[in-house]
Formats: structure tokens, sequence, C-alpha cells
């Protein structure tokens, strides 16, 4: 169980919800999120919270600060006050279906406000601040959500029970709208919001059944999607401010390097360039527009100091790691019995060496943000997934205090861990000191691509020892890596693991006597930083790759292999069966002309959720892989959205695939090689395969849906490919790997 999954089970959560009359008349419902009490962390209630754009946000109940707010109006409008951030993963749909199922209200009646940036209010208690990410967004909001709903609706009933003078056990609430059963009399929502916020907030209101569910699990379009068809949503990069400038920017090609002097007046002589901005790294140009801004950069042709890493290469980072990995021990995450010893008395045993490279995240939308930054506070318009983290910076380099600085919080044209971090928001903030008036920054693709954060590169040494039937009675398996967490969440290192770094390792699913995971730190000079299904995405693939490998050489079936050694979990077995059954497992493929097929399997638990993945491929004579079908069989708990479910899977695997056959960063002479979506490809729509999505029922409450379809996937096609070639893949991309 990964460390966000101990956080959802601790027996300390605690919920908070408390009722008053909104601002203007109407009904108020505010909660606290497990872990956010402004009393638990000895802090004042603010008088309110300012809204991510303009709008002000309710004044909060008095000697309750409440994560989120539910806000009822006269006109039965309700009105979810967004804690988490829309990306493309569906939560600005996923969340109003909770308040909408038990607050008894159609869905079209749930708007939703962006929070504003505030660490106490609107911290993801299984995150330990405002983030969205970690797959958590339903997860942490499924009780709470659901609960604030309940108590609004209880607190209706029992307002339209006194206007009839009768007992609240006789109305029911359907549609906004409260009935008498027994004379038919009705009052909706809006007529009955300043009678019930007048009322005490009951206490342990009851939840719905599953089988009572009327939204919840139902397929349901997602609210998002017409604005963004027809180009009323706004990202970060659509903002337009009065006066506003726009820059682009160009930083130290090798991590560490400086910034050499620069002659301005070459950029100033291109039309519409406006000043040049430099501090110790980078170098923004600002025009009247991009392209003069672009063209003011190029004329610029601004040169650097490398510095100590000037030398750097890809040969020299994976050389020190594969060294270190081979002469040190790293420290446990697990020791059941003496794997070690287990193995080397072991008269058969199997060794083997995985890697994984950098990858960056290449969003469809690069880094950008605009900053109006003035004496008295700071504006700044952007697409975060921390928005109290980016708040916190700005007040750092600004002086300004937190509550000077407002972060207006857009759309994000994806994520996937980039916009986890601030660094862009901080560069940003760092030139406008040095300018008057808004400007918008942004990143070129190229330096998107080459000033990303990367997924850290990992190389792992694993063995195991071998009985007579071939069955695993030791398993060791060392990781050696970045610790993204000792700088994301330091708190989060215990006895100098990371636990992202070992999740999927440290608990892979199989019942094998002797058992140690071994963490190794490794630090290269290359900023390292979550990226979408973080350390699942790298652990699973050595974990389901390596089990495959131990398969063939018991010479069973990797299926029957796997199930003889799921032992513990039923709903692990459950998915494995699954995905086999629904995607013919032991059935003959259908030939490809002229190419050579095959058939792998993967399993994991990994985000509070159990899957299974079979990828069908073939390979040709030069190498290349083509992926036909994945088949996905999930447990994650009851489902909120299966189109949003569905729609996730999909994505992820694509993402997944993308990486694995293709993705890779490598660096020479300290810089990046790659640039653009040229030599950091994209799979294509007609490359995407037939991927088929089935669903387990259970009414367990959800796991997490964003990342598993990532992680998954590598080791299914790795195994495939396997399958039709022989050929074992230890080291990722696949790339041109398979030529004859």
């Amino acid at each position: 169980m990964g460390a966000i999954d101990k956080a959802l089970s601790s027996p300390s959560r605690r919920r908070f919800i408390q009722a008053g009359a909104a601002a203007g008349g109407g009904l108020l419902i505010g909660f606290v999120l497990p872990g956010c009490n402004r009393e638990d962390r000895k802090e004042p209630p603010p008088e309110k919270a300012v809204g991510a754009a303009t709008t002000a946000v309710t004044q909060a109940p008095p000697g309750l600060a409440p994560n989120a707010f539910i806000r009822i109006d006269r006109a039965g409008q309700v009105t979810l006050v967004m804690h988490k951030v829309e990306m493309g993963q569906g939560t600005f749909t996923s969340m109003p279906m909770l308040i909408a199922e038990e607050l008894e209200v159609d869905l079209s009646k749930v708007k939703l406000q962006q929070a504003p940036a505030d660490n106490t209010l609107y911290a993801d208690p299984l995150l330990g601040g405002q983030v969205t990410g970690g797959s958590t967004s339903v997860r942490a909001s499924w009780k709470p959500l659901r609960e604030a709903g309940a108590t609004a609706r209880t607190m209706l009933v029992s307002a339209a029970a006194q206007s009839w003078q009768v007992d609240a056990s006789t109305c029911t609430a359907k549609n906004g709208v409260v009935t008498h059963t027994a004379t038919g009399r009705t009052m909706d929502y809006g007529q009955l919001v300043d009678a019930a916020s007048k009322l005490p907030v009951p206490g342990g209101v009851k939840l719905k059944d599953a089988g009572a569910f009327t939204v919840i699990g139902q397929p349901v379009k997602r609210l998002d999607s017409p604005d963004k068809v027809n180009g009323k949503a706004q990202f970060g990069i659509d903002v337009r401010l009065p006066n506003m400038a726009i820059a682009t920017v160009a930083a130290s090609p090798v991590p560490g390097g400086k910034l050499n002097p620069v002659d301005d007046a070459k950029a100033m002589a291109v039309k519409g360039v406006r000043q040049v901005l430099k501090i110790d790294n980078a170098v923004a140009v600002v025009g009247d527009h991009m392209w003069a801004a672009r063209q003011g950069l190029t004329a610029l042709a601004p040169t650097w100091n490398d510095g100590a890493n000037a030398g750097m290469t890809t040969a020299t980072i994976v050389a020190d790691m594969a060294a270190q990995s081979k002469e040190k021990t790293g420290v446990q995450a697990r020791n059941d019995g003496d794997a070690p010893a287990a193995i080397g008395k072991a008269s058969r045993k199997i060794e083997a060496v995985y890697e994984m490279p950098f990858l960056a995240h290449a969003t469809m939308e690069p880094m950008n943000c605009t900053v109006d930054l003035k004496p008295d506070g700071c504006d700044i318009y952007t697409g975060t997934q921390v928005p109290a983290l980016a708040q916190g910076a700005v007040a750092k380099i600004t002086g300004l205090p937190l509550d000077k600085i407002r972060i207006n919080n857009y759309y994000l044209g994806g994520g996937f861990g980039r916009r986890l971090e601030v660094d862009y928001v901080v560069q940003a903030v760092a030139f406008a000191k040095q300018a008057k008036g808004p400007i918008k920054f942004v990143w070129t693709r190229e330096e998107d691509i080459q000033h990303d954060m990367y997924r850290p590169y990992y190389l792992d040494r694993i063995s195991a020892a071998l009985d007579a039937k071939g069955m695993p009675q030791a398993w060791f398996h060392r990781i050696t890596g970045s610790s993204i967490m000792a700088r994301f969440a330091p708190g989060a290192m215990k006895d100098g693991i990371d636990p992202d770094a070992v999740e999927g390792a440290k608990d892979q699913p199989y019942a094998i006597p002797n058992v140690r995971v071994e963490y190794l730190r490794h630090e290269p000079p290359v900023p390292t930083a979550f990226w979408r299904g973080v350390g699942a995405t790298h652990n699973v693939f050595v974990v389901e790759s390596f089990i495959d490998e131990l398969a063939h050489a018991a010479r069973k079936d990797p299926l029957g292999y796997r199930q003889t050694l799921i032992t513990k979990s039923p709903r692990m077995r459950a998915v494995l069966d699954l995905a086999a059954q629904k995607a013919g497992w032991g059935t003959r493929l259908q030939p490809v002309a002229g190419r050579r097929v095959g058939r792998g399997i993967s399993v994991q638990f990994a985000f509070g959720s159990y899957m299974a993945q079979v990828a069908e491929v073939s390979v040709g004579s030069d190498g290349d892989v083509r992926v036909h079908r994945v088949v996905c069989a999930l447990d994650c708990g009851q489902v909120v959205n299966p189109d949003t479910i569905g729609a996730q899977i999909e994505s992820g695997v694509n993402f997944g695939l993308t990486a694995a056959l293709w993705n890779e960063i490598t660096f020479d002479k300290g810089r990046v090689q790659q640039s653009n979506f040229g030599d950091y490809r994209m799979m294509r729509i007609n490359e995407s395969p037939r991927i088929e999505v089935h669903m387990v029922k259970s009414t367990d409450d959800p796991g997490g849906i964003g990342e598993p379809g990532t992680a998954a996937i590598a080791p299914a096609l790795c195994n495939a490919v396997f399958a039709a070639t022989g050929k074992r893949i230890r080291k990722l991309p696949i790339g041109g790997q398979l030529k004859a």
C-alpha cells in the first residue's frame, strides 16, 4: 500500500460540516476535508477567502474555515467552490456528481467556482497541500462531498417540514424539490434556503447505499466539453489583460549554467520589441506580441557559461548509476526472510538489469505565466496543479504578504505532473520585477522540452532464486534513481526511503517467501519531477517484465504463473482473470502479413486501484512495433462516471505506449538533445490501438484512475514483444532495439 493509500485508511480522519446564511440570502454548507481544520493547525480563521478570478467566496461560518463550500441561492442554484483543478481528467464533472447525488438535484443545477489559493482551507488531506495529482481527487472527496450534500438536503427537508408542521420523515427530496408525501405539497430548494440556514446542523447524516444511486455510476457527458469545443474555455495561455506585453524566454541549456553578457541593441532593433530582461540563468525578450518577442530573442542570440555540467552526457550519468548500483547497498524498503542468502545458495537463479530513461511531460499547452506585479500586490494568471505552492513562491520572491498574492487559475492544457512545479512561475516573477505592467511569459515548445523537470532515470538490479518447479523462492530488487519526494515533500521520506520511488516494487503482489527491496538514492545534475504514473510507471515495468522472465525460465504460461503466485489478493486475481478472458488468452492471434505477432500481460495495484492489461502486437522485419489491441480489466471500487474512467484509461494507455515505444530525453555536452515533436515523438491517432476497458462492479470506496493506465501498459507491451520475437526488452524506449 502506497503512502497516499495509507493516509486514506488512517483512523484519525475527521470531517466537519457547518451551515449558515449566505451573503445576499441562501444556504451555505461548509465542510473540511480530513486534516484541514484550522483548529488542528492552530491558525486563526480568515475573514473570507477570495475566489480565483474576481468573485468573492461568501464569508465562512464563525469558528470554522472550511476546505470548500456548497452554496445554494434563492433560485435553487448550487455552487461548489472547487478545490481541484481541471486538466483533462474530468474532476469538473465527477465532483458535481457527488454533490448532486446526495443533495438530490439535477446535475445541471450545480455550477463550479475555482477555489482561491489557500493551503489551509483547500489542502488535500492525502497529499498534504492544495494539490491536484496522485489520482486522489475522487478518493479524497468521496465521503466529504457526499456528506456535505446529504447535510444540505436534510436541512432543506427539515425546513419544509417545519413550514408544514409535519414530521420530516414524511417528506422526500428529489430534483431540487421537497414533497410532503401524504398531501403532495411541494417547496423548491430556493424557497427553503433562508429557513434552512437558521437550523442547527444535523450530525451523522445517512448517506445513500450504492443501490440507491441515480447519478453516481451513470455515464455523464463532460460538463466542461462544450466550452472547450466552442472556444469559450480559457487556459492560462489565453489570458488577455489591458496593456499586456508578451515575452518569450531562453534559459541556460545546461543545468547550473549562467547567462553571458548580451547586447540588448540587437533585440531592440526588431520592430515591436519593448525590453530585454535578464536574470542569472535566463533572458526574456518582451514585445508587443509573441512574434516580435520570438524574433527579438533570435536576434539577441544569447550565449552561456555552461559551468560544471558542460561535459555531462547520458552515458556518464548511467555509468555512474550502474557503478553505484553494483557497489553500494541501498536502504531496505522491504525485507522478508533472507533473499540475498537464498539467492546466493540457489542452484538456479535469474538476474537482470532494467533501465528507464529521463522523460519530458510535453504537455500540449507549453509553460506560461502572466504576471501583473504592482507595489501593493501581485496577480498571477496561469494554470497550476499547486496554486498555494505558487502563491508561497511568489510571496517569497516579491516580499509581499500571502494575502496580496492572487493566483488566478485556469484550465490546464495538460499537467501530467509538470504543473506540480512552480519553476516557470518563479522565473516569470523574477523577470517581471524588472518591468512595469502585465506581461505574459510563454515558453516555446523547444524551451519547454529542453527545460522540463524530467521523470527520473532509473537503473534496477533484480534477481530471483527458483525451485525445482521453477517457482520463485527469493526475490531481490535494488532500485537506483533520484528522489523527487526528498525535494518536493521531504516529510514523506522515512529512513532514507522515497515512498514514491519504491511504489509498485515494495508491494509487488506475488507470494514469495524471501523478498528484499532496496532503494539507492542517486542524484544526477538533472532536475527531476513527478511524471504521470510516477513511481509505479517504473516499478511495474520492472516487476511485471521480470515475472515474465521467470515464467519463461520455468517453461510456464505467463498467465498461469501469475495466477499461482497471486494468493492473497482476490481483487488482483479477479482483474487478472477478467483481462485474460476478455482478451482470449490462449487462443491463436490473427496473423498479420509479413509480421510476427504476440500477446503480453501485466497486473498492478497502484493509486488504490487494481488493474490488468493484455497487449497484442505485431513486429515487422525492420523492428517496427505496432500495437493492435489493449484489453484492460479494472477494479477501482465504486465507479463515479464510467465515461470518464474509460477516457482516462485510454489516455493513460496511449501516454504510456508513446513513452515505451519512442520517448527518451538524452544529454550531450550538458544539453538536452531533443527539442520538439519531431525528435520527441507523440503517438498519432492512426497509431493508437483498439482499447477495451472492462470494469469490475464494486461498492468499495473509489480508487484512483488518472495514472494506472500509464503504469500498466509498458510491461504488457514488452512482454508481448517477447512473445512475438523472443527478444526481452529490459531498457526503454524500445526504439530500434528490434532491428534485424
